[in-house]
This record gives structure tokens, sequence and C-alpha cells, in this order.
């Protein structure tokens, strides 16, 4: 178990689809026990397996000290909306109004293969759906209205941890959500 390197925006292993986990072995316990040092350390409120390059459904959480883990995870989402900051770690020192659903129940599995049900409100919420994304490849930025997304663009065009990854010739892919975003990306 260590500390991995976060993959920032422009990787292409963060706008990819995971594949499901089928094996609930010791590769899959480091893995949780992986991205739990490393969103430890960054400090974050979540992790997804793509963000240290590993394209397999799996997320790990710290929200109000309460650490947590989930494989194949689906959601279900409450009607009401939440309005407020959302920030990722694959995009350094940036914080957007993300709108999210206020609550979010996500079952899947543990790293045992248990069946497992969490459910969230505010920020957990927030945090489920947000990891939950990672795992299909959509980016915080993909849920932001409009105008702030154009805001978060132009704020990632002009960081240095953007202009180094597109120097090294890192091939930058974008793409618009295809999940409901509560009908706000027009």
């Amino acid at each position: 178990m260590s500390i991995q390197e976060i993959r920032l925006f422009g990787d292409p292993v963060l706008v990819t689809p995971a594949a499901l986990v089928v094996d609930f072995d010791k590769e899959l316990r480091n893995l949780v026990a992986d991205l739990t040092q490393t969103m430890l350390e960054a400090p974050g409120a979540g992790l997804a397996a793509p963000q240290i390059g590993v394209a397999l459904r799996v997320f790990t959480w710290n929200v109000d000290d309460e650490l947590g883990h989930l494989v194949n995870p689906v959601l279900v989402l409450g009607d009401e909306i939440q309005e407020g900051d959302e920030g990722c770690l694959s995009f350094p020192d940036m914080s957007y109004p993300t709108p999210r659903a206020m609550r979010a129940v996500a079952q899947g599995f543990n790293m045992f293969g248990e069946q497992i049900s969490v459910d969230g409100t505010e920020f957990l919420a927030r945090a489920l759906q947000h990891e939950t994304d990672h795992l299909d490849g959509i980016l915080f930025i993909d849920r932001m209205l409009p105008g702030d997304r154009k805001a978060a663009m132009k704020e990632i065009r002009e960081s240095d941890w953007f202009n180094e990854a597109a120097q090294i010739g890192q091939n930058i892919q974008i793409k618009e959500s295809p999940h409901n975003i509560f009908g706000r990306n027009t």
C-alpha cells in the first residue's frame, strides 16, 4: 500500500468509463488501501480509482470523519437540488458552483464482495455523485452551468499544471455529460 500520483485533467483515463470489478481479491483490497492513503494525504473528500490511473469502478470517501469505499456503485438520486462549490483533486486548487442532488443512495459492494448501501445527504451525497461520475468518465466541470464552466476552463488553461501537461504533449479530452444535470446544462 502506497500513496499514488493523482492524474490531472487532460489524462485520458479520467474521461474513460471504468470497468466493473469482477475479482474481490487481495489486489482489490490493496487498491482500496492505496486510494484511501492517497486521498488522506492529498487531502480530499473522495478519490476514484481512475484518478490514480486504475480504470476500475472503485472509490473511497472521507466525509465528516467517516472513511468508506464502494465497489461497482449504482446511484439513486433524490429530486431536490443543492447548490454549492465543488472541487476535485484532478483539478488542483479549483472550486466552482456545481449543482447536485441533495440526496444520493449508492448501492454496491465493499472490498470483500459484500453488498452495501450508503445513504447520503448534502456533502456525502455530493461526494458519492462526484466519485461515481469519475467512474463513468464524467468530470465535475461537465456538471457546471455554462457560465461557470467557461470560467473554470479559462482558469484551467491559465494554470501551471495544465500548461505543463500540454507541453509534454498530453492530449486533452473534454466532453459534455450524458447524465442528467437537472436540465441545467443548456
